[in-house]
């Protein structure tokens, strides 16, 4: 009840003209940063941090949450129709959404993704304001040796279930650990494949290789392969979900959030785990696995819920721990170190009405969102009838400032263009990109939470699984590995014993 009643008192707060006129312009501005390839909702935040000196503190957070929600609303966008996720939380959307558009069902692939983030993200939201002190509870008691197991879950579960083969799948993921590796070694300070270059001593940034692999990679492929094809119109499709389509969409509108809030709760990795993960749920579970990888729409409603989700779970670690789980969190807390406010567990008492109003915000930034979003969704769709030359002129054109922007550094564009130049050879030999960019945004987290986890041990590999988390995360990573030889061994068991009754059945005719 006394959550309740301060949920009433932050609704006070947020429903002011003011805070609404922010909550409004965070929306807008999230939106369109996320529809450009590149630029994602910690660079938006980190950009407005020094035009918000003289905001209200509540003014500002409830600002900063209007865009980080509406910069994974609209990371989506280009996802789907362009194969160019506009931040990392949205690069599963266009494993599903993206051939959806290209059949002309673009329309319909954004009014999912749109209504699964508004459905994650209220029932996130609402988790928030419920389970905030058991979250924050659970997730100090995760040591190194469960992120870890979460992690080889996470690379295992993405390499199994994307591309021809496994051995695609796991070639795709080394190739992104290995880029994963560049930079200063966490631990020694050595340096590693940075060729003498300073500028790589702080690594590749995951917005570089996410738009290098996806964007780059995938103008350079339509560019080689224009002159071949006619380069047809694409039909845009219904602008609203049909019956069928929200037969198939509104359990994974639900599971989504279920497997997406706790896990941005944790210092794990953000969005990127739990949408994968939601994306292998579904997989498994749906009635059409015949459709996954040319346009299932379950894949991209339950990542696009469990996104969205995950970022009302982030809020919960960094509010009362002060522990950012994202990028985006870590602008944030230094956001809240400018006022001279220290997140924790003494915040809500010492600043209610900043916290509940914050809170409060997100309720009415999703309503906003998707009041937004779902009228645009046939407008955005109409990107895809702009002749192929000209769009991806374009799109090569963001990614390139995009890029830029991360660093300020010309070598930043070099590093684009060779990874670009790796995402054709992938799409030219058949690798899948997603592993790459797992491999590369967990590859540096895994290899530190192990290295903790075996200190913690004096060396000892029995510290990975000296937890009960940590088995039985284990378990399932051996029941995934396991289950295509598990299928094998009872197709030929029930082979065999059809061909013994088949022999009984001439044998006594």
């Amino acid at each position: 009840m006394d959550s309740l009643n301060s949920l009433i008192d932050g609704f006070g707060t947020a429903l002011t003209p003011m805070n609404l006129l922010w909550a409004a312009i965070g929306v807008l501005l999230g939106t369109a940063i996320g529809v450009l390839p590149g630029i994602g909702p910690a660079m938006a935040v980190a950009l407005l941090l020094p035009v918000t000196y003289g905001l209200d503190p509540t003014g500002a957070f409830i600002m900063f949450a209007g865009i980080y929600y509406g910069a994974m609303f609209g990371g989506s966008t280009t996802s789907i129709l362009l194969n160019t996720p506009g931040e990392s939380a949205a690069v599963v959307a266009a494993i599903e959404g993206n051939p959806m558009a290209k059949a002309g069902r673009g329309a319909q692939a954004l009014a999912a993704a749109a209504i699964g983030h508004f459905a994650g993200g209220m029932i996130g939201t609402i988790l928030l304001v419920v389970l905030a002190p058991t979250v924050a509870s659970l997730a100090i008691g995760i040591g190194a040796p469960d992120y870890f197991a979460i992690m080889v879950l996470a690379f295992i579960a993405v390499t199994s279930v994307l591309g021809a083969s496994r051995i695609r799948g796991i070639a795709s993921l080394l190739i992104g650990l290995t880029i994963g590796l560049v930079g200063l070694d966490q631990m020694t300070g050595q340096q590693r494949l940075t060729f003498g270059s300073l500028h790589l001593a702080d690594g590749v940034d995951v917005v570089i290789v996410a738009v290098g692999l996806f964007a780059i990679g995938e103008a350079l492929w339509v560019a080689a392969h224009l002159r071949r094809s006619t380069g047809k119109p694409i039909p845009v499709g219904r602008p609203w979900l049909g019956r069928t389509d929200l037969k198939r969409t509104w359990k994974p509108w639900l599971r989504g959030p279920v497997i997406g809030f706790p896990f941005g709760a944790i210092p794990a990795g953000g969005a990127e785990i739990p949408t994968f993960l939601s994306y292998v749920t579904e997989k498994r579970l749906s009635k059409h696995r015949d459709q996954f990888g040319k346009g299932a729409i379950e894949g991209v409603a339950g990542p696009e819920a469990a996104a969205s989700a995950s970022a009302a779970g982030t809020l919960v670690s960094m509010l009362t721990l002060g522990l950012p789980t994202t990028a985006v969190a870590a602008v944030m807390l230094a956001a809240f170190q400018q006022y001279g406010i220290q997140p924790g567990p003494l915040l809500f008492e010492r600043e209610p009405e900043l916290v509940w109003g914050l809170i409060a915000s997100l309720f009415v930034g999703m309503v906003l969102l998707l009041a937004l979003n779902l009228p645009l969704a046939p407008i955005w769709a109409k990107l895809l009838r702009i002749p192929r030359p000209y769009l991806y002129a374009g799109i090569l054109f963001f990614a390139a400032v995009g890029a830029y922007a991360v660093g300020g550094e010309s070598l930043d564009l070099v590093i684009l263009l060779v990874i670009g130049l790796i995402g054709f050879g992938m799409r030219r030999y058949g690798l899948p990109v997603l592993p790459a960019v797992i491999g590369v945004i967990l590859g540096p987290a895994a290899e530190q939470q192990l290295r903790r986890a075996l200190q913690i041990s004096d060396g000892s590999v029995t510290g990975l699984v000296n937890t009960p988390f940590s088995v039985t995360v284990y378990v399932i990573v051996a029941l995934i590995v396991a289950w295509p030889l598990i299928g094998r061994l009872i197709g030929r068991l029930r082979g065999g014993r059809n061909a013994a009754g088949k022999s009984r059945t001439v044998g006594g005719g």
